[in-house]
């Protein structure tokens, strides 16, 4: 819990501090040099004193340094130890002087163990230090012509020396700082402010290049002129006080080059595309830049370089300008050079005007210029054809075209060149006329107008006069469709170009077209025979050829009038249709009129079967009669009338009288009434069946049948049906009675008695007997 600390070191010296310790009455420090034999140092310090120095020890040499707390009985309560060094010995100045004005050399003898030194320069209350490693050794940052106290310190790792014994030494004056100019080409003016403690200045100068001699002045003013200078030339001057003691201070150099003289062999060169001249000349001595002047009136154009030549931009044409140049360096300028006379090109004419005096002739006119001596003026087309035209007046004359834009510019001419582009001009004549010019009705009441692009057209108009009013039509395109024209009408169409530039030109042709004919008006449909249909409308066009068409699913029936009817003919049967017409003239084929329908009576059938299912009930069929819906079948004779109405193909007729003569007829009927009468090959009804058939056996294998005939001129047979076999008898022609023999006994037969006919097999609803 004890500690001690070293707070300063010298060369032969070094202090301690250390704490207070509890119960400590003394304190005893020892001091042993680590590298010299038996030297020690012993000091004792009482309990009231924490610090001590111990002193008269061996500069540059390192201590072991051991502190020892002891109470009042001389028992150490603690104890420390710690190593130090002293620092070098204390150096002594051999020189101290100045050779700047802000600055003091020392030079010394160096001292052992020393690493570095402190330089000190002490002047009233001020001080300036600086640490170096070796001998000599410089202040800097001190003041011109002032007295110095300057003392050194030797440094090791252990600390500082004491300050040597001092030395004084002044500081030389200061230089004085030159103002230096060149007032002319061959002279230079120096000059300064006074210089704190000066006695007297000298001021040398010299050609840099080192050429001629050294001209030298020492003066107690503040400035000097040197005259009989070369011009242009880079001079060194030099500038330095001295004391009254005749020391110099410090030295001011200065470089100055003389004014140059004028440029020589000034020549202008005129850009007349540009405006703007290139200024050239000779190049004189020591001239670092040139400046060009070019003067017009209160108008001052420059142009600044370092080169031998310069360009002045932005002259103003029409203009006359003086030139001079000016050559300068870093002393001044020269005299201008004598001016130089440019006149420049013509400034570009002004308020030009163009007019069509006449159609196909343009008049160019615009105002004169200054200095200009001619003029041209270009016209160019917008198909690149240029023509140009040259006067000394102020117009000119071009021929035009139609549908052109020409392009005008005008220049002027004089002997520096042409004026610029002044304002390019445009003039468009008006539009031609469409070429290729067509009118096509492509519909009844549709013109499609077409025609080739003309030049000059932005957009196209086309118009139609007729009927009750005009139609118009605008487009950039080359086509337009007039549409919805009242029919059989003749219109006058033309088409005419546009620019907005000129208008329109309306002295464009026209060509007529006259619409299709009107829509015929079907007034009525009437039947003239079986398959022919008369069509009748209303004629609106005398010139018109119309055409009537029946449309339907079984093709396609035309008929062909100039009046106001016509007859379709071989229409067929059954078939619904759709009669429309049109009419057709030179100017084209008007839309088809509304559509009236048409419907052909139904078709008989093909085939009719009589079937007699009874004595007097007869089975009808037939086959499909296209187009109609119901049928009425009729067996008609002067003994009476069957008749059936029905939806199908088939019919049973009651009420027959057998052995009768009909005569046979169908009506087909439509869904919408039309009707067919349809007649048939006649149909007779079968022979009646005999009455009163009687049976009576003959022996066990036979029978006789009697029956009672409805007409003697008919014949019967007689069909007998049983199990053990089928048998027939036909008797002769007119007997009434029939013999079956030989018939298997023990059966059951069924006997049929019935008319012979000539259509095939037996009747067979006549009625049977049983026999046993």
């Amino acid at each position: 819990g004890f500690s001690m600390s070293i707070y300063n070191v010298t060369s032969q010296s070094i202090y301690l501090r250390w704490p207070k310790f509890s119960g400590a009455s003394s304190y005893r420090v020892t001091a042993t040099a680590v590298n010299t034999v038996g030297h020690s140092l012993l000091a004792h310090f009482s309990d009231v004193t924490l610090k001590g120095t111990l002193t008269s020890l061996i500069p540059n040499t390192i201590y072991a340094i051991q502190a020892e707390a002891i109470d009042k009985n001389g028992i150490i309560l603690a104890g420390t130890q710690i190593m130090q060094s002293t620092a070098p010995d204390i150096p002594v100045i051999d020189k101290a002087y100045s050779k700047l004005s802000n600055s003091i050399t020392v030079e010394w003898r160096a001292v052992p163990g020393a690493t570095s030194y402190l330089l000190t320069a002490q002047d009233g209350d001020s001080f300036i230090e600086t640490v170096v490693t070796n001998s000599p050794g410089t202040l800097t940052g001190l003041k011109p012509a002032t007295l110095y106290i300057v003392t050194i310190r030797s440094i090791n790792s252990g600390g500082k020396s004491q300050p040597s014994p001092f030395r004084k030494a002044k500081t030389v004056l200061a230089a004085p700082i030159l103002s230096v100019s060149s007032p002319s080409c061959d002279s230079i003016a120096v000059s300064w402010k006074a210089v704190y403690m000066a006695a007297g200045f000298s001021v040398s100068l010299m050609r840099s290049d080192g050429l001629g001699r050294m001209l030298k002045e020492n003066t107690t003013n503040t400035s000097l002129i040197f005259t009989n200078l070369d011009p242009g030339t880079l001079y060194t001057i030099k500038a330095y006080a001295w004391n009254v003691n005749g020391i110099p201070g410090d030295d001011f150099t200065y470089n100055q080059r003389t004014s140059p003289n004028a440029p020589a062999d000034v020549q202008v060169a005129f850009n007349s595309g540009a405006l703007r001249a290139i200024v050239s000349w000779m190049p004189t001595e020591g001239a670092l830049t040139y400046s060009v002047t070019a003067s017009s009136g209160l108008l001052k154009l420059k142009c600044n370089t370092s080169s031998a030549s310069c360009m002045v931009p932005s002259l103003q044409c029409s203009s006359e300008y003086y030139v001079s140049v000016t050559a300068y360096n870093d002393a001044g300028s020269s005299n201008p050079t004598d001016a130089v006379s440019l006149k420049t090109i013509p400034c570009a004419p002004v308020n030009i005007s163009i007019e069509e005096d006449e159609p196909g002739h343009l008049l160019v006119s615009w105002s004169s210029v200054n200095f200009g001596h001619y003029y041209v003026v270009f016209v160019k087309s917008d198909d690149g054809l240029e023509v140009h035209c040259n006067t000394s007046h102020t117009q000119c004359h071009f021929q035009s075209d139609c549908g052109f834009t020409y392009f005008i510019s005008v220049f002027a001419y004089n002997k520096a060149g042409q004026s610029p582009l002044g304002n390019v001009l445009n003039y468009s004549t008006a539009p031609c006329c469409p070429s290729d010019f067509r009118a096509v009705l492509v519909a009844s009441d549709t013109v499609e107008v077409t025609w080739a692009p003309v030049r000059g057209a932005e957009m196209y108009e086309t118009r139609a006069l007729g009927g009750s009013g005009v139609v118009r039509c605008n487009d950039t395109a080359t086509a337009c469709t007039l549409s919805a024209l009242p029919c059989n009408t003749r219109y006058n169409i033309a088409v005419y170009s546009f620019s907005e530039a000129r208008g329109s030109n309306t002295s464009c042709a026209s060509k007529y077209v006259a619409t299709a004919p009107c829509s015929p008006e079907i007034k009525s449909i009437s039947k003239e025979a079986l398959s022919a249909i008369s069509v009748h409308w209303q004629s609106n066009n005398e010139e018109a050829t119309y055409i009537v068409t029946a449309r339907g699913e079984a093709g396609l029936w035309h008929c062909t009038s100039s009046g106001n009817s016509c007859t379709l003919i071989h229409l067929p049967c059954g078939s619904a249709f759709s009669v429309s017409a049109i009419a057709r003239s030179p100017a084209g084929q008007s839309l088809p009129s509304y559509s009236v329908p048409l419907e052909t009576a139904p078709c008989c059938p093909n085939n009719l079967i009589l079937t007699q299912v009874t004595q007097s009930v007869t089975n009808i069929s037939w086959s499909v009669g296209m187009g109609a819906q119901t049928y009425v079948t009729t067996l008609e004779s002067p003994k009476g009338q069957a008749k059936c109405h029905t939806l199908q193909n088939y019919c049973l007729l009651g009420c027959i009288t057998c052995g009768t003569n009909y005569t046979v007829s169908l009506k087909a009927i439509s869904e919408t009434g039309l009707t067919s009468s349809c007649t048939y090959q006649g149909y007779s009804s079968s022979a009646c069946c005999p009455s009163g058939v009687k049976l009576y056996r003959l022996g066990n294998n036979g029978i006789r049948v009697y029956w009672r005939a409805s007409d003697e001129t008919i014949n019967y047979n007689t069909d007998l049906h049983g199990s053990k076999g089928n048998f027939t008898c036909t008797p002769s022609s007119g007997l009434s009675h029939c013999d079956i023999t030989e018939i298997p006994c023990g059966d059951v037969y069924t006997v049929v008695v019935s008319p012979v006919t000539d259509k095939g097999p037996n009747l067979t609803f006549c009625p049977k007997k049983i026999y046993s």
